[in-house]
């Protein structure tokens, strides 16, 4: 028991003391050695939880996701869902630029397209329930507004993270008020014809 706290409470620093870095400086520029040095631990004991700083980079981004996951809530719409989302970026602003503006770009697109992709998926399931949608039908319009999303919050991240996202994401929620929920009576209208 002891041990696992330890453990938890070394990975944990690593973590923390990462992303102070990533706010402070490039991720170029952020070294194994930086992290020991401030965190007071060998470079083995970092070696023993990470490979490289890129997976602590990984990690991170999996314990966002899997945050928003946990947070869900049927009750919420998909706007409110994907701001709780984007709060990890809103609250480490420059280190999600020092990330976007690195080699490890990817690694961002793809943490916000399945970030995107949670909380889309979660949410077209949920208003699905009334409807005969197929599941074909309800993947690929929850795969839509994921990319659409995931492209909207790269281009924000482009112009410098100017625009105030719950204003953006609430007037794109107020614009296509009611699309989903279309899209899923279309698929079951269309389904219909088929058969």
């Amino acid at each position: 028991m002891e041990d696992e706290l330890a453990r938890k409470y070394t990975k944990k620093l690593i973590q923390e003391t990462f992303m102070e870095m990533l706010n402070e400086r490039k991720l170029n520029k952020i070294t194994v050695k930086d992290i020991a040095v401030a965190c007071d631990i060998n470079r083995n004991t970092f070696y023993y939880y990470y490979s490289d700083i890129y997976e602590v980079l990984t990690e991170l981004f999996q314990m966002q996701i899997e945050k928003v996951v946990e947070e869900y809530n049927d009750s919420r719409s998909w706007e409110e869902s994907f701001l709780v989302a984007t709060q990890f970026i809103l609250d480490n602003k420059v280190a999600i630029y020092h990330i976007h503006n690195s080699l490890r770009r990817v690694e961002l697109e793809n943490y916000i397209y399945d970030i995107s992709g949670k909380v889309m998926s979660s949410y077209v399931e949920t208003i699905s329930l009334d409807t005969k949608a197929t599941d074909n039908d309800k993947k690929l319009i929850a795969r839509f507004y994921k990319c659409a999303l995931t492209e909207m919050v790269m281009r924000w991240i482009d112009e410098g993270l100017k625009d105030d996202p719950v204003k953006v994401i609430t007037r794109i929620g107020e614009l296509f008020d009611g699309n989903i929920l279309m899209s899923l009576e279309r698929s079951a209208k269309l389904n219909e014809k088929i058969d």
